[in-house]
Order: structure tokens, then sequence, then C-alpha cells
């Protein structure tokens, strides 16, 4: 039986934790954040908004279930490590296909288990999100100190344009029913998805609403858009700060003159937000987990939400015309945002999330009803 080798992260304040490696020897830099979910371990690590990002999951008992090929929400693992408390030795469901371990190790990614997740989530909670690195002990310590040294964090990156799709793509598959995706034939409106990191399920969320839908890549040009005449336009999540997408915000302003119903999510509704005239900020930690409490301020609906992100809309001057519409429970942060006089919104968490919760399903109705309204 091979000894396996230790792992161990260096966080950019000094900070260290130790544990086994169960991925594949290497280094890795990103940004450390903590993720609360009990369950969805496969889909967060190939959400491609934790691109750049080393993962720690709350959850202490991780790999249970396995991974198979239809739980993946995109092509590939697109976080840049993993680090849980606990791997079990053997994993158990009808669907599973390999170990999470095999899975780690197939596509390439340095992980860790066996470190102190209390205690790193703590000290996360408290200082904020760190940039860090995560080595095996075949690697140099200098030359993993080097390479966080050279990492800046996710400040004022783009990284929108390295996960988005090269060529446009249509899309056809509905949602999960305890069995591969089926195709639904009929569709009644035709949606031109922008991918900034799209997911798969929120792919299979607008094809199960009655959409035909037609991915373009983040650079496409409104114009480009226009010609295809969708009947709505959709802006997906994506990693990174919203910002440096400037490519984005200029399309996206072009389809808010254009009176185009739009629908963001995640970085999709941050970058509405700054194409209306919004700022965004660098959250301290972010919001990552599958419990986070969100209230619809006309309603006073209090849904249980996914979420994902490190930046959010600041509403300390918001453009008169948009108007907040959801905001977190946990610390009052924008969650929904809706303008006054255009088919135009956008959501933070996530309401496609897999495995759930399910509770903002109804945005996707509301899209196809301001569709509907606008045709």
């Amino acid at each position: 039986m091979s000894i396996k080798q230790t792992a161990t992260l260096f966080l950019e304040d000094g900070t260290v934790f130790r544990g086994r490696l169960i991925g594949v020897p290497g280094y890795s830099v990103g940004e450390a954040v903590f993720n609360t979910a009990m369950t969805g371990y496969q889909e967060i690590l190939t959400d491609p908004s934790y691109a750049r990002q080393i993962i720690t999951l709350t959850y202490p008992h991780v790999g249970n279930t396995g991974a198979n090929s239809e739980d993946m929400e995109s092509s590939r693992i697109y976080a840049s490590g993993l680090i849980i408390r606990d791997l079990p030795h053997t994993s158990s469901s009808w669907r599973s296909r390999c170990s999470l371990e095999d899975f780690l190790t197939d596509h390439r990614l340095v992980a860790a288990a066996g470190m102190d997740t209390r205690r790193l989530t703590r000290h996360l909670r408290q200082h904020g999100a760190k940039n860090a690195v995560l080595f095996s002990d075949d690697v140099d310590e200098d030359e993993a100190k080097h390479a966080l040294a050279d990492f800046n964090g996710l400040k004022g990156l783009d990284l929108a344009a390295e996960v988005s799709c090269e060529h446009s793509y249509s899309w056809v598959h509905d949602i999960w029913r305890l069995k591969p995706c089926r195709m639904r034939p009929q569709a009644e409106f035709f949606v031109v998805a922008y991918d900034f990191g799209i997911k798969s399920n929120i792919l299979r969320h607008l094809t199960h609403a009655g959409c035909k839908v037609q991915v373009v890549p983040a650079k496409t040009p409104a114009e480009t858009v226009l010609k295809l005449n969708p009947d709505g336009v959709f802006l997906s999540n994506g990693p990174g700060d919203p910002e440096p997408c400037v490519y984005a915000i200029e399309a996206i302003a072009r389809l808010i003159d254009a009176e185009m119903p739009l629908f963001g999510i995640c970085l999709g509704h941050q970058l509405l937000g700054l194409a209306c005239g919004a700022r965004t900020v660098k959250m301290k930690f972010g919001h990552h987990g599958a419990n986070h409490p969100v209230v619809d301020l006309a309603s006073g609906q209090v849904m249980i939400t996914s979420q994902n992100h490190g930046f959010c809309i600041d509403d300390a001057d918001l453009p008169a015309f948009l108007e907040t519409t959801h905001r977190s429970l946990f610390d009052g942060t924008v969650q929904g945002v809706a303008h006054r006089d255009k088919p135009v919104f956008g959501f933070q968490g996530h309401p496609e999330a897999s495995p759930g919760p399910h509770d903002v399903h109804v945005l996707f109705k509301h899209f196809t009803d301001l569709m509907r309204d606008y045709a």
C-alpha cells in the first residue's frame, strides 16, 4: 500500500494548514473560500463560477456518493483546489461510477483531506477570503510561495472570457427526472444565452420553461444577438470580477436600450447592474452555500437559496430606475434588481441549483411571462 503525500495550504497572511493529498501532486493557486452545502460536491467542483478558487467544504464527510458523468455542471473541474475534512474509504450510490478521489485524479486537481476545515472556515469568516496556494510535499516550498506572491486575487480579474465557450451552440435538454435528460420537442420562446461560465442546469431550466436556447460566447456583440431575433436574452453566472467585463457591460446596455427582455443570474445579475449604472463591490468572504435565506421585498416571502459569489451590487447609490427586489437575510446585501420601466431583472443566487434548494424556480416563469408580454 502506497503512503499518501501530505498537502499544505498557505494563506497570504502566513496561516498554514496541513492534511493529506487526495488529488494529483503539484501546486495550485487561488482564492480560498468556504462552501456550507451538505451535498452537491461534484456540481460545485464543475461550476465554472469557481474558477481560480480553492474550495473548503464545511460539511465534514465528503465523497460518500462517489461521482458520475451526469452530475457535471460543465465539461471539467474549474475549481483550483478542494479541501475537505474526511474522505470515506468507500462510496455507495446506484449512480456512482467512480470514487471522489479517482474523479479528482482524473481531472488533475490538487486536493486535500484531513485538514481542520472548521478552523479554516472560522479564519476566513473572521479575516475574509484569502489568496492561497495548495501544494503536495514533493513541491519546493519556496516555489509554491513565489506562485502565491504572483497571484493578485480576483479583484480586477476578467475570468468570464476565459471560461466561456469559443463557438455558439444549441441546447435542447430538459431537467433531470431520475434518468438522463430528455429532449423537449416543443418551445414557445427563443432565448439567446450569454455564456460567462454557464451551468448546464441553468440551460436545462430554460428548456423546461419552454425555451429554445442558443448559447453564445461572452464577447458576442449585442448587434449579433439582435440579428438572431430572440424573444429574450439570458445572462449567465460566471467567475471573477464583473467590472473588467467591459465588452459584456456594453452589450447588455445596448440590449436594455432595445427593450429586450433580460434575465441575469449571479455574474449576469452583477453585469446587468453595471450596465444600468450601478456599482459592484468585493465582499469580505462572499456567499457560498445552499442554505442562504433571501427575502422577496414585495411579498415578504423568505426563500432558501443556493449562492456562489464574491462580488455584489452596491445599493448605496442605485440609479432611480433600478429597484432592489430581494435581499439576503444574512447580511442585507442586494440579491435581486429589476428595471422599473423595462423587462429587465436579475437575481444573485441560483434558482436552478442542483441538487437544490428549489424555492426560487419561479424566476424562470417570470422571465417567460416577460417575453410573452413583450412579444
